[in-house]
């Protein structure tokens, strides 16, 4: 392979289980804290460079939080941090993030709102039309039942740069793919969205999941986006519900290895590169 490999997502916590409250009793993997130390082993073993830390709380305390860190700790390739698009004073808060060059972009957890198509209200798209002006792009946590108006909001903004996070969350467990593969379909054309290969094995059964489980999911994501608009993401520690960060990598690393390696090293780095403009 001819690029570093980058975890293009991944995430640290100080685990306070009033503010994580999305880390429910049945994760107790999850409730401790998460931090750089706790992966930089496991990321020398699998010969990752580094990594794209993502926002876990919906706050600007938490884009304090990952800045602090990534001075400390040199894998930190870029963040990816929360902002109110929605706020009347979000084009200062643009201006004062811009001077971290680490910060590459923001997401909100679009994922759990009630409004399903809160992404098309008039605020949020304001929002989305400022980010570009300062160089950030946008991460897509949704749901599949949101395809259809992230379709629409990729469209408004087709200079905007975005990523749908985790294949917007098939239901693999369930084997459920044709309504979620129509509206993925609809991104073929769309240049300026990517689709990160990642959080795939949280969708899946936890215990008892096989390799073939993915395979519709992937083959789907590689005809709509082509190799050059994916990238690598273990979405460690959410992952470890489903095993060690080497069992998601194998995953990947079986279904890629017919790829050429021109495709291996965009997938697994150059593609990450390219999207959040690392140095």
């Amino acid at each position: 392979m001819h690029s570093p490999i980058i975890d293009s997502h991944q995430h640290f916590w100080k685990f306070d289980p009033k503010r994580d409250s999305w880390i429910t009793e049945d994760m107790q993997i999850l409730r401790k804290d998460y931090l750089p130390v706790d992966i930089e082993e496991v990321y020398n073993k699998n010969k990752i460079k580094g990594s794209i830390v993502i926002q876990a709380d919906s706050s600007e305390t938490e884009n304090i939080f990952l800045l602090q860190l990534a001075d400390k700790y040199p894998f930190i390739l870029g963040i990816v941090g929360w902002i109110d698009l929605t706020s009347e004073n979000l084009e200062e808060r643009l201006n004062f993030y811009r001077q971290f060059p680490i910060l590459k972009g923001f997401r909100h957890l679009l994922q759990g709102e009630k409004q399903r198509d809160s992404m098309l209200n008039a605020g949020f798209q304001n929002g989305i039309g400022l980010l570009g002006k300062y160089g950030f792009s946008y991460d897509l946590l949704i749901l599949p039942d949101q395809l259809g108006f992230t379709e629409k909001l990729a469209a408004a903004f087709p200079e905007q740069r975005f990523v749908i996070d985790h294949l917007a969350k098939p239901e693999i467990k369930n084997g459920i793919i044709a309504e979620w593969r129509k509206g993925i379909e609809k991104f073929a054309s769309f240049d300026n969205v990517y689709c990160k290969i990642s959080g795939m094995v949280t969708e899946a059964d936890l215990e008892f999941w096989e390799l073939e489980d993915f395979h519709p999911y992937l083959d789907t994501v590689l005809e709509v986006f082509g190799p050059k608009r994916i990238m690598f993401g273990s979405d460690w520690p959410v992952c470890l519900q489903a095993g060690t960060f080497e069992d998601m990598k194998g995953i990947i690393d079986e279904y890629f290895k017919s790829f050429t390696l021109d495709e291996q090293a965009d997938f697994f780095g150059n593609n990450a590169i390219d999207f959040y403009k690392l140095n």
